[in-house]
């Protein structure tokens, strides 16, 4: 692979954490009352998303206690700045559960398979 290609491709997934990073945002930070009232399950669309957060940070290049550590911080930041918006409560720990399991995903399944055994082609 040449040099371009891991750049590339490392701004491509950077691209794709912030484009998380910000859906997640709005998702937080709207008005209750501006959502869908019949999304699924709160606390699996939290760990869906930070473990795409994550994974995305992670795939970008970050190392993954880096990664890990932002997309927890982040959702802990998130959850303060929800405390100001209309209809939402902020703030919830088992909001920052989720969030965190769903980074601790990302990362274990980064970080098996960034240890997977590669082969090298037939011997």
């Amino acid at each position: 692979m040449r040099r371009t290609d891991g750049v590339a491709r490392r701004t491509v997934w950077g691209l794709a954490a912030l484009s998380v990073a910000v859906a997640i945002a709005w998702g937080s930070l709207v008005p209750a009352d501006a959502l869908p009232p019949d999304l699924p399950w709160d606390k699996l669309n939290h760990l869906a998303a930070y473990a795409g957060l994550a994974g995305a940070l992670g795939l970008a290049g970050r190392r993954l206690p880096v990664a890990g550590t932002a997309a927890v911080l982040y959702g802990v930041l998130i959850e303060l700045a929800q405390l100001g918006v209309p209809g939402r409560a902020g703030g919830d720990p088992l909001d920052i559960l989720a969030n965190t399991l769903g980074v601790l995903l990302a990362c274990g399944g980064l970080l098996a398979w960034r240890r997977r055994p590669v082969s090298r082609g037939r011997s």
